[in-house]
Parts: C-alpha cells; structure tokens; sequence
C-alpha cells in the first residue's frame, strides 16, 4: 500500500532567535529553529537515528570489533557480553557488526527507490498538470495500469530473469511506486498551474517547461519530502522483506531480512537473537516516518487559533495581582465597571517571544454605545478587538493588563470561561462575512444551529427566531434566503447574514472588524444605518473597528485614535472630530476628503509621510515623532495619555496644549518638517 500525505501549507514559523559564536552559526541555527522539523522531538529524534546510523555503516570498516565473516564458534547463539555486546548469531558471528555492516547497503538502495519512485511520480504530474486534458488522461491511464499490476509478482520475475540484483529490483519497486506518488502530486500541480501568477508567467511569454521548474516545482517542495521520507521506510520494508524469504543479497553478505530470517529459526533456543536487529529495523522505519510525519505538517495545521496553555497560564496570574503600572501612564484609581459595561485598563499583546503588538491601551464602552477603533493598517486594531474574545492567533497573547466585562477579567479567563461569553455576552462580526458563513452549509442551517446552542431552543423555535433575526437585519425574503448557501448570495446580503449570525445569541456587545470595508458605498451606509439601528432597539454597545472617519462621524459616540500599537487620543466623537488635539488625528482628518464641506475642499489633500513603524523600530519617544510635522527635541521621550482639555478626552502629545492655542493646521505640503513651525509662525505675525 502507498502512503500518502495531503499537501501541507507553506511553512510560516515565525523565526527565533539564537545567541551562538559568529554570524555564520546563528544564522543556521536560527533557520534550522524556524523549521518545521525542530519544533518535532520526534522529527529530531528521528534525524538523529538516521544520522547516527549512516555514519556509523560508513565508517564501519574503521571501528567494527570483528569482521562480518568472523567466526566465533566458543560463542554460538550467546547473548550480549564484553566481547560481543549484541550476542552471536549460530556461526558465532557478532550481531552489532552485521547490523552496522548491513545498514548502508540497506539505506543506500532504499534511496534508490525513493530517488525513482518519487523523481519520476513527481515528472509524470507534472507534465500532466502542464499538458492538458489530453495528456493528463494518457498518464493517468497508464499510472492507472501501473497500479492494478500485482507489484509483488513483477519484482519475483525481475529476480527469476536477473538475479537477486537488490539495485535494480528497488528501482523496478521504485517504477511501480511511482503510479501511486503521481496520483497524490497531481492534484497539487494542478491547482498551482491554475494560479494567477502562472498565468502571468505565460502572458510574459515563459515557456511550459520554464513554468514548471519556476513556478510549480517549488510548491511541490513540501509534498516531494514528504513522500521521499514515507517511501524511505517502504522500501526499507520491502527489501527486508525479500531477504526474509531468500531473495536478499548472496551469502553471506549480511542484511537485516536475512538476520531476521535466521533468528526466526531460533526463536525458542534464542530468543534475543532476534530483538537486535528487529529492534534496529522497527526504529529505522519509526525514525523515517517521524522525519516525514514533522516535514509534514507546517507550524498552525492543527495549532488552535487561540492563546496556548502556556500564555493562558500567564493571563491567569493577572487574576491573581492588581494591574501594574505603565511606564507611559499615570495610575489612575477606576471603580468597578457597570453591568454591561466593558473597561480595558493598559491593555498589552504581544508574540510569544516577547515582542509587544499593543501597549497600554485603555478605553471604556458604555452600555447602548459605540467606540470606534480608528487608525491605519498596522495600528493595532485588530488585535485589541480580537483580545476582547480572547480570539487572538497563535502566538500571539495578552502580555499585560485588564479587560474587565461583568466582573470577569478577560485577559486572565480560562477557555470554559470563554465559552460562556462568546456569542452571549460579546459576539463578533468579521470583515470578511465567509469567514463567519461556511460554503458547506445553508444559511438556515447556520443559523438555527448557532440559535440553538446558544439559547438552548428546539429546532422549530430556532427556525422561527432565525427569519426574525434575518428580517432585523433588513433581508425581505428572508425564507429563500435561509435555504441558499453563502455562495450564493451577494457580499452585502452576506454580511447582513453574518450579522444576523452574530446577533444569535442575544449578546450585549458587538465587536465589528471593519464590517463595511468590502462593501460599495450604497450597501455600506444600508449596514452602517442597520447597525444604528440595532444599538437603538436593543441598547448593546458597539466597539467598530475602521480606517474611515466617515463611519466613525456616522455610527460612533467615542472614538480611539490608535497609532504604533497605542491610543494616542480618545474622547467623545464630536469633541475630537471638531477639535482634534493630536497631530495624527490632525493628519488623518486633513486627509479625508469627507471631512471637508464642499465649498472648503482644499487643492490638494493632505497626506502623511512614511508608514506606521513595525514594533521592532518603534522610538522610546513619541512614536508618530518621524512623520509628524510638529516634532521637536520634546518628543524624544516617552509620552503619556493625559487629560486633553476637551471634555473627558485623553491625549498622547506633549504639543497638544500649543498647538489648540495656536490652531495649527496639518498642511498638505512637503516642506521639511523642522522648518514647519517657522513658516506656521510666520503667517500667524
């Protein structure tokens, strides 16, 4: 039987980092830690046997206390002693010289079968992938054959007509594999030849053969190992299965078939005889299927998407202790949050190797209200909406700090604890609804489903709350819908559908990840007013993640400015729309060209030199400092969040006083930044 394993993804472990003698040896290791294969003890494990095993058949001659011929005949069938650390066989031969002299004959045309079977299984797919229809069902065909062919009765004709010849019986094995190593590669060549930069490379004019060696082979990268490591083991198999009856190499050239072969002829006068090289044999085969098993599956195939054990253990010792202070904010005394209420204090997330993502981030969510999350891509928002469910992807947890949500502490919650929040007490709507909505499923089934878990109902009542909930959300035909599938409805019904799914379990808050962002304006401002609504009737609060100022003058009664992975400014929407204090919300406003009456439209918008910094390059001073056009030698230094001026508002800027009075302007020029402040004092005199 050929195994087979399912194409794994491309390989995305994050890459650690080594402290090791010279730049040569901590960039090896540092690749080798980001495999796939060191994050497998048995991978490792595995490695090392083969490893250990090659060299010491190699180097055989060099070390081996006895020859393979040797005869001891003081000695017969003994067991392990001085002399003979394994035991002798029924010549008096030692065991471990036999073993070790017998491996590299045994890994070597094992090879042969892999390099074969693998190398030409791999041809076959993909000249099929590339050739079309036409050639596809010639290959498949014969592979096909191949396949129904009795493999064992052509390898004893190949031995009858050439001898026991072990070379080419594993490569006529190897021919026979290759059928079934075809039919697992195919599929995977076909969908990369269906990629669009394949077409692209076509467009450019590359030829079939230049596509295949470019674009493809290196996809089937992962699939090839895979199967060299699991056809290693088979074909280990297999030839010692055919020395086991006789037809492994002539005597008396040792092999593991034919030492098993004679100790089963002694296995009640010597039983140990056979555990020796039985025990080499199995743990060659376990070793090879461990390498394959690790290369197998990339790090996060089977990783749950939530924090592991290891950061939930350090999320409950925020249970046990009081929040910290920041170093970048004042401690302030904070009642305890109201029923329905949630209240995020200092809030970190970070990578599991220590790196922060998010800092200190603190707001409050008032019930019946709308926060909204605002900033560029990278900013951090993401990652704290998705800290409120404890949602974050693996590797990546709360490193820090409080989400306090009736009387529970979200960042130190267990899993059962979670369980019981999500989708009653906090739900989530996604920006992109098929990652809510499987394509496998009807809406009606999803629905009802989710209805009936989280409310504890029978179907028929689960059937009816599920048309309300879709007439809610403002679909008409609501019982046609709930027997189509996601595929088969338009983005904004899907949406609406994935809000619907969201407000199954009657929950209290809704965390909205950019909910609009793939809609086109008219459908948009339907989600935004149904969403309006929705907060009206029922009196849930809202945290709404955007990039768009238009959504958060819209829908939001609070907004958070979010900046470099921290709240730079906050405060009622109103308050900092019409009198922003920070220069990024100053930036951002001045970019937007909603924010600015017809009449009052400027030439040219403004726009915001460079990019968001990644963690690893944020200051220790104000991180917007580098594209700010008000940054002076004050900014250098670490900036708290302070009480704005405005209301409740709180501000990260040490200029934020000055430039109010002033009433600077972001200006949509490129004059260099030190020289700003003189031509803005100039036209004030």
């Amino acid at each position: 039987m050929i195994p087979s394993v399912a194409p794994a993804p491309a390989d995305q472990a994050a890459q650690a980092a080594a402290v090791q003698p010279g730049p040569g040896a901590k960039a090896a290791l540092a690749r080798f830690s980001s495999h796939r294969l060191a994050a497998s003890p048995g991978g490792v494990a595995g490695l090392l046997w083969l490893a250990a095993l090659v060299a010491a058949s190699l180097t055989a001659p060099l070390w081996l206390p006895y020859k393979t011929e040797d005869q001891d005949f003081s000695a017969v069938l003994s067991g392990p002693s001085a002399a003979h650390w394994l035991g002798t066989d029924e010549l008096g031969r030692d065991i471990l010289s036999r073993i070790f002299a017998a491996a590299a004959g045994t890994l070597g045309t094992s090879l042969i079968t892999v390099i074969v079977g693998v190398g030409l299984g791999t041809i076959l797919a993909m000249v099929a992938a590339a050739g079309g229809d036409r050639t596809d069902g010639i290959i498949s065909r014969v592979t096909e054959i191949m396949m129904s062919v009795p493999g064992t009765v052509i390898i004893l004709a190949v031995i009858g007509a050439v001898g026991t010849n072990i070379p080419v019986v594993m490569a006529i094995l190897g021919v026979l594999i290759s059928a079934g190593i075809f039919r697992v590669i195919l599929g995977q060549a076909k969908s990369l030849q269906s990629q669009l930069y394949v077409d692209a490379a076509k467009v450019d004019g590359v030829s079939p053969l230049g596509i295949s060696i470019r674009h493809v082979l290196p996809g089937l990268t992962n699939t090839i190992v895979v199967q060299c490591a699991l056809i290693f083991a088979v074909g280990m198999l297999i030839q010692a299965g055919l020395a086991f009856i006789g037809f492994g190499p002539p005597l008396p050239e040792p092999s593991w078939g034919g030492m098993i072969q004679s100790a089963s002829q002694h296995v009640y006068d010597a039983p140990w005889l056979m555990l020796p090289t039985g025990a080499v044999l199995a743990l060659t085969v376990l070793a090879a299927n461990a390498v394959g098993n690790a290369l197998g599956q990339a790090p996060g195939t089977t990783a749950s998407h939530l924090p592991p054990a290891a950061a939930r253990r350090r999320r409950m010792k925020f249970l046990e202790a009081p929040v910290a202070a920041s170093p970048e904010a004042p401690v302030q005394t904070q009642d305890a949050p109201a029923e329905d209420q949630l209240s995020v204090r200092h809030l970190s997330v970070g990578v599991d190797n220590g790196g922060r993502l998010v800092t200190d981030v603190s707001f409050d969510v008032e019930p019946g209200t709308v926060l909204g999350l605002v900033g560029e891509s990278g900013c951090g928002k993401t990652m704290t909406a998705l800290s409120l469910l404890g949602l974050l992807p693996s590797g990546v947890s709360v490193a820090g700090g409080q989400i306090l949500w009736d009387g529970t502490n979200l960042a130190a919650a267990t899993d059962r604890d979670l369980e019981g929040i999500r989708g009653r007490g906090i739900a989530l709507i996604s920006q992109e609804p098929m990652r809510a909505l499987d394509p496998m499923f009807t809406v009606g089934y999803q629905l009802t489903a989710a209805i009936r878990r989280l409310r504890k109902v029978g179907k028929a009542e689960a059937r009816t709350e599920a048309l309300s909930l879709l007439e809610k959300v403002g679909i008409v035909d609501a019982r046609r819908i709930l027997k189509t599938y996601p595929h088969q409805i338009s983005g904004g019904m899907a949406q609406r559908v994935a809000i619907a799914l969201a407000l199954s379990g009657q929950p209290r808050l809704l965390v909205a990840d950019e909910p609009t962002t793939a809609l086109d304006v008219t459908v948009q401002a339907e989600i935004l007013s149904l969403l309006r609504a929705l907060v009206k009737d029922t009196g849930m609060s809202v945290v709404m993640v955007t990039h768009d100022l238009g959504v958060v003058a819209d829908i939001c009664d609070q907004v958070a400015v979010m900046y470099a992975g921290q709240v730079v400014e906050n405060g009622k929407t109103a308050a900092i729309l019409d009198n922003p204090r920070h220069p990024y919300t100053l930036a951002l406003l001045a970019a937007d060209p909603h924010a600015n009456r017809a009449e009052e439209m400027p030439e040219r918008l403004a726009t915001i030199s460079g990019q968001v910094p990644q963690p690893k390059d944020w200051p220790t001073g104000c991180r917007f400092a580098a594209r700010c056009q008000f940054a002076g030698s004050a900014c250098t230094v670490p900036v708290p969040l302070l009480p704005s001026g405005a209301g409740d508002g709180l501000v990260r800027c040490v200029k934020a006083d000055e430039l109010a009075v002033e009433g600077l302007e972001w200006v949509a020029t490129e004059v260099p930044t030190h020289r700003l402040l003189e031509t803005v004092e100039k036209d004030l005199a």
